[in-house]
């Protein structure tokens, strides 16, 4: 497949690094020759330096024949307008990185496609998304959810009162009749290695296991956890960014009580007339004697969304050591989003990572129409339509020649999510939910060709 990615910051870039392991023809255009520079030392794609607008430059890129086009410089405008020329120009299909989250929340108003754009990706949409889904489900590190949450993915590392720590996962599923939850990923704790758990596979305190849920799921795995379940009601959000402001406002609407500190005077009068039902305060989160007097202790959840990744963490650090539950930080640096766990942080969220794993789906074979990759760990998570002519189509589980490293982890019929067990038969219009190792993606693609 032919991809061409205008913008070579971080999201293109990580764009390009993902889709390079996929033996793709890829061609980055950009007019910063240092990153291109670096791109084309660190990577096996074709570089071309130019403004992404120009008709020569794209033309020169061959558009025309290109089955995908990504719009992700740090301009909207430039990438909106790429995306316009791309299609008139003949690319098969467009998207679009845009920061104006008016442009997601009212695509029903606005038909994109007219102007020639298929996808709008917003990454501070993303993650204010990623937050509130944090949030709502407050007990676990990492969430995804699927076809508005009839599957959902919950991560969570194993503590020491965990009632299946040092079972199997056979022995785990058995203390319910009716199951509502699977493991499909696990990584020790202290290596790097991700395990595709099967029946005899132990857990052992410490690791990091994700499970794919159904609606009750996430009671079931609280208590088998052990953990306490207690709601969070009120939230302090550090910095008036974009995505602190879209944080703040989605979550003031609905359950939850929020207070947003902005240390910049003018920023703060303006946000206090922006988010009514927010409380504003003009502070820096950083004072110790300025959250203690905003009764830190007493919050539920932390959240730093300022420009600057260090004060981020250390904020959060700080919030942790007053004893907030959950604190959740926005890191820029992608070196960094390797240590939430380690550094005491419950979660790290990166929206240029989020942003590139959205539109990596558009690169799947087989009809994929959600995917992420598992946060730290060597995995994705698919979700797939099964076709009538699919390899998995009419097939009971057990009869599937499915790869080891590999599994299905739950199944969207009708809108509903369910887990399956061997016996379960797979119809056509199924929505199948997979993890899988990279090694085995190929195999796993070609069941729902």
């Amino acid at each position: 497949m032919k991809i061409i990615i205008a913008g070579a910051g971080e999201v293109g870039f990580h764009l390009a690094k993902l889709l390079s392991y996929e033996s793709q023809e890829i061609t980055l255009i950009d007019s910063n020759k240092e990153c291109l520079t670096y791109a084309a030392e660190h990577l096996d794609i074709k570089t071309m330096r130019g403004d992404a607008t120009s008709l020569q430059i794209l033309k020169d890129a061959r558009v025309e024949a290109s089955k995908l086009f990504i719009a992700v410089t740090s301009s909207e405008t430039t990438n909106i307008t790429a995306c316009a020329l791309a299609k008139q120009l003949g690319a098969a299909r467009t998207i679009a990185r845009i920061s104006n989250t008016e442009f997601i929340d009212q695509q029903t108003e606005v038909d994109f496609t007219k102007f020639g754009i298929d996808e709008l990706i917003s990454p501070e949409s993303l993650a204010a998304g990623e937050i509130e889904l944090l949030l709502n489900q407050y007990g676990f590190n990492d969430t995804y959810e699927f076809d508005e949450g009839a599957l959902t993915m919950l991560g969570l590392r194993l503590s020491r009162t965990a009632t299946f720590v040092d079972k199997t996962v056979k022995e785990a599923a058995a203390m319910y009749d009716d199951l509502h939850f699977v493991p499909i990923a696990i990584q020790r704790f202290g290596t790097q290695y991700t395990i595709i758990p099967r029946g005899d596979t132990v857990f052992k305190e410490g690791d990091k296991v994700v499970f794919i849920t159904s609606k009750g799921g996430d009671q079931e795995l609280f208590e088998l956890s052990g953990r306490g379940k207690s709601e969070i009601k009120d939230v302090m959000i550090l910095g008036g960014s974009k995505i602190g402001i879209k944080t703040a406002r989605d979550l003031s609407e609905g359950k939850f009580r929020v207070k947003l500190l902005e240390s910049n005077r003018a920023c703060a009068t303006d946000l206090a007339d922006l988010l009514p039902k927010v409380l504003i305060l003009c502070a820096d989160g950083r004072n110790v004697e300025i959250l203690e007097e905003e009764n830190i202790a007493d919050t539920d959840a932390f959240i730093a969304v300022t420009g600057n990744s260090e004060t981020n963490i250390m904020s959060c650090l700080l919030a942790k050591s007053k004893g907030v539950r959950k604190t959740i930080a926005l890191v820029e640096n992608m070196d960094y989003y390797q240590l939430s766990q380690s550094i005491g942080i419950d979660t790290l969220i990166n929206k240029k990572l989020l942003a590139a794993n959205n539109i990596f789906r558009y690169i799947r074979k087989g009809e994929v129409i959600a995917m992420t990759k598992l946060a730290n760990m060597n995995a994705e998570l698919l979700e797939f339509v099964v076709k009538p002519s699919s390899k998995i189509c009419n097939k009971q589980i057990k009869d599937l020649d499915f790869p080891k490293s590999a599994i299905i982890g739950g199944i969207i019929r009708n809108g509903e999510g369910i887990i399956p067990d061997v016996t379960f038969r797979i119809i056509p219009e199924d929505r199948v939910v997979v993890c899988s190792l990279p090694q085995s993606l190929a195999k796993v693609e070609g069941y729902f060709n």
